[in-house]
C-alpha cells in the first residue's frame, strides 16, 4: 500500500460531487436488482467489459455517496502493516513514544527482523481509543468546574 495516499487526501470538487451524486443512486439501484456475486460492467468511452465482485460495486457505492458529501477517501487495505515513524506520523506524536506504547502492550506489534510492524488497523484502533479518553476528560473536567462554581453567574 502506498502511505503517500494518506498525505495526498483531497476533498471532492463540486462538479465531483455532483456526479457521484447520481452515480451513488444508480449504482446503488443497481446492485439492488443483482443476483449475483459478480456483475458485468461496461465503460461506455472505451466499450471495454469488465467484471467484477459484486462487493467491488458495494464499495465503490460507498465511495461515491462519501463523494457527494463532499469527504475525502482515502482506501486502505486492512491489514496493511506499517512502521513505528509512519504509525507516529498518524497519531501526530513521536516515534519513541511509539515504541514506547508498543512496549507497553499498549498497540500490537510484529517484529520482522530488527524492526517493528503495526497493522494499520490497531493505529486506527487506539487513535479513536485516545480521542474518546481525551473526551471523556473534557467531560470531567466540565462537571468539576461546574461542580466548585466555576459555571456560577
Amino acid at each position: 500500500m502506498n502511505m503517500e495516499a494518506l498525505n495526498e487526501i483531497k476533498r471532492p470538487t463540486k462538479s465531483e460531487r455532483k456526479v457521484a451524486q447520481v452515480s451513488f443512486s444508480a449504482l446503488v439501484s443497481a446492485i439492488e436488482q443483482l443476483r449475483t456475486d459478480n456483475a458485468e460492467i461496461e465503460i461506455e468511452e472505451t466499450k471495454d467489459k469488465i467484471v467484477v465482485p459484486v462487493r467491488a460495486l458495494e464499495l465503490l457505492s460507498d465511495i461515491l455517496k462519501a463523494m457527494s458529501q463532499g469527504k475525502p477517501i482515502s482506501i486502505v487495505p486492512i491489514a496493511t502493516e506499517v512502521t513505528t515513524q509512519k504509525a507516529a506520523e498518524i497519531l501526530g506524536c513521536s516515534r519513541p513514544f511509539i515504541v514506547k506504547l508498543l512496549e507497553e502492550g499498549k498497540i500490537e506489534y510484529t517484529k520482522v527482523g530488527k524492526h517493528r510492524r503495526i497493522k494499520f488497523e490497531d493505529v486506527l484502533k487506539y487513535k479513536r481509543q485516545m480521542k474518546e479518553a481525551q473526551k471523556k476528560h473534557l467531560i470531567e473536567i466540565m462537571n468539576f468546574d461546574e461542580e466548585i462554581g466555576l459555571y456560577d453567574s
